[in-house]
């Protein structure tokens, strides 16, 4: 609990970040956060005469010429969107200092913020590029030293085919795959604690189920279990951020397609491939958002609900489920002759 004796700028933030924890943020967030927050208040220290460090500063220092005078200083060097971001979590931090009755009232809208840039795609450059990735994986078999070439189609067919992020992808469970065949779906833990389902295609199905099976020989039946993280290292232990990350980009290696790979995107390129293909085949703003599990596509339009035939519709649409359906009637049996037998 906190203590109401200790009224430091420091002291909230950690408060916040405690509040804030219990909506499950990745810590990703969570450390942006923390970052903002801190880089802000330390340039309003800066700001006083005489100067004060961050576990000194009083929120009630933090009035609105203040806090203008530290967000001129934190945007000289900054981009636009790293400014808004920081604005953003600062009202948020406030709002949250006026619910536990610490201020009377939030400063932030007196503190000017340049408007948001819109996010821009950034998919995978090349049209066959995204198929030249999925053959090179699934023909892959000779080079690496644990060749693993299941579990590493099933990541990359579940970006591309379903759009899932980083962190939706580490935490899926094995039960996480369900419905009756042909209507095939993946149940995901979304961004900002909005779950959503995404229905997969046949292809896709086929991908996790051999590489499902493919685990189960190389580690025991007791490893797969509906609990168990759907997606593990060679070890058989659940995949981490850094190893996914990894992963991909030795996909990307793999297959020669390093340039092709925008820069900073990594997995996020294989999300961005998937909504610009589904874009580019037809699928309308609503199934777009609904699948990527967006609360909303701007800040001003409203959540659109889809039917769950409308999202199936889509994906089934996606040239690149099309190409994985493809890949699989020429190379899996290939490949998994090749290492299955390994276990």
């Amino acid at each position: 609990m906190h203590d109401k004796q200790d009224e430091s700028v420091q002291s909230w933030i950690e408060e916040f970040l405690t509040a804030r924890a219990t909506r499950k943020p990745s810590p990703h967030t969570l450390a942006a956060y923390r970052r903002d927050l801190r880089s802000v208040a330390d340039l309003a220290g800066e700001t006083l005469t005489p100067p004060l460090p961050l576990d000194e500063l009083s929120i009630d220092a933090l009035s609105p010429r203040l806090m203008r005078a530290a967000f001129a200083k934190f945007a000289a060097p900054r981009a636009p969107a790293s400014v808004h971001r920081a604005w953003s979590t600062w009202n948020n931090f406030f709002a949250f200092l006026v619910a536990e009755g610490v201020v009377p009232g939030n400063p932030m809208p007196a503190v000017g913020r340049p408007r948001a840039p819109l996010p821009q795609p950034k998919p995978l450059r090349g049209e066959q590029t995204p198929e030249e990735l999925l053959a090179a994986v699934a023909a892959e078999a000779g080079r690496q030293r644990d060749p693993w070439p299941q579990r590493d189609l099933a990541v990359l067919a579940l970006a591309l085919c379903a759009g899932l992020r980083l962190s939706e992808l580490l935490a899926l469970r094995v039960a996480s795959v369900t419905g009756r065949d042909g209507e095939r779906r993946v149940e995901v833990a979304g961004k900002g604690g909005r779950p959503r389902t995404v229905p997969i295609e046949d292809a896709v199905d086929r991908v996790l189920a051999d590489y499902v099976e493919s685990r189960r020989r190389r580690f025991g039946a007791r490893t797969v279990r509906p609990d168990s993280a759907l997606l593990v290292d060679r070890r058989g232990e659940p995949l981490r951020r850094g190893g996914l990350q990894y992963l991909v980009e030795s996909c990307y290696r793999r297959a020669g397609i390093t340039d092709r790979v925008p820069r900073g995107a990594r997995l996020h390129a294989l999300r961005h491939t998937f909504a610009t293909r589904l874009a580019e085949d037809g699928a309308g703003a609503a199934e777009i958002m609904r699948l990527l599990g967006h609360a909303s596509l701007t800040a001003s339009q409203t959540y659109i609900e889809v039917t769950a035939g409308q999202q199936r519709a889509a994906v089934r649409s996606n040239r690149t489920n099309r190409a994985l359906a493809g890949l699989l009637g020429e190379s899996v049996g290939a490949v998994s002759a090749a290492v299955g037998g390994g276990g």
